[in-house]
């Protein structure tokens, strides 16, 4: 008996110590197992699937059309938004680029966003989406703090805060909170003060939101995001939201893509 009792005990210890990670790999398919063929096509493209959507999400593929866990949809939907930005690219990659630890030393480069390109229509050129970015000590505190150095282990949440120079709102700020799901990790990115332009505030604090999953999958890494925004009718009769965010969106998934396939 007291060997069983033993026994007992060692496969609970067992079953509690494996991580995250060592659940098995899913594909592509087992994630969006209806999606229409053309959607998936683009989705390995370099610039993935991508699609803007108000007032009316009736089509959305991350609640409609896949596997993935309600709360990742439901953390944006929740907040009621009247624009929404929807995102699915997989990142081919080497099997070490492929491990969530690779993926979470990548997150943890902030610094990184400074730069990026993305086409402005109005000016006819690319031009610097954030000029500066900084990472800094808390919402009350803006302090700048290093961007950490690879770590060797990933803790079960975690919360970064960050000022970023944006071409067109000027010092935004934003806060990031980091989760580990059971295959992967989602990061959650809100704006705690208001986005303004020409002083003038177009989305107020908190109302932006945008949650990225991302997991390892048999064909390389698997990027889904979801970006809303809730603004007045009078600020979107004058500004293009749903570009706003989608440039946003995008050159989030450009810096997530270069650090996970640069630097593990």
């Amino acid at each position: 008996m007291r060997v069983v009792t033993c026994f007992i005990i060692l496969l609970h210890i067992s079953m509690a110590s494996v991580p995250a990670q060592a659940v098995p790999m899913r594909s592509f398919g087992e994630i969006f197992p209806s999606l229409p063929p053309a959607i998936r096509e683009e989705a390995f493209t370099h610039e993935g699937f991508f699609k803007s959507y108000k007032g009316s999400f009736s089509g959305l593929i991350g609640s409609s059309q896949s596997t993935l866990e309600p709360h990742i949809i439901n953390a944006v939907l929740n907040k009621k938004p009247g624009f929404l930005s929807e995102s699915i690219l997989v990142i081919p990659c080497t099997v070490d680029e492929r491990s969530l630890l690779n993926v979470y030393n990548a997150l943890g480069k902030v610094r990184a966003l400074k730069g990026r390109l993305y086409h402005s229509y109005t000016r006819k050129e690319d031009i610097p989406l954030f000029e500066e970015v900084t990472r800094i000590e808390s919402e009350r505190r803006n302090n700048p703090v290093d961007d950490p150095p690879p770590a060797s282990a990933i803790p079960q949440s975690e919360t970064v805060y960050m000022r970023l120079k944006d071409v067109n709102f000027g010092n935004s700020f934003y806060r990031g909170d980091l989760t580990l799901e059971r295959r992967g990790l989602r990061y959650s990115l809100t704006n705690y003060k208001s986005l303004s332009y020409l002083f003038v505030p177009v989305i107020r604090e908190e109302k932006f939101t945008a949650q990225l999953y991302i997991e390892p999958i048999s064909e390389g890494i698997l990027i889904y995001a979801l970006a809303g925004a809730d603004v007045s009718d009078l600020v979107s009769s004058r500004v293009d939201i749903a570009s706003a965010i989608g440039k946003r969106l995008a050159v989030i998934l450009d810096w997530i893509t270069d650090g996970i396939t640069s630097g593990h």
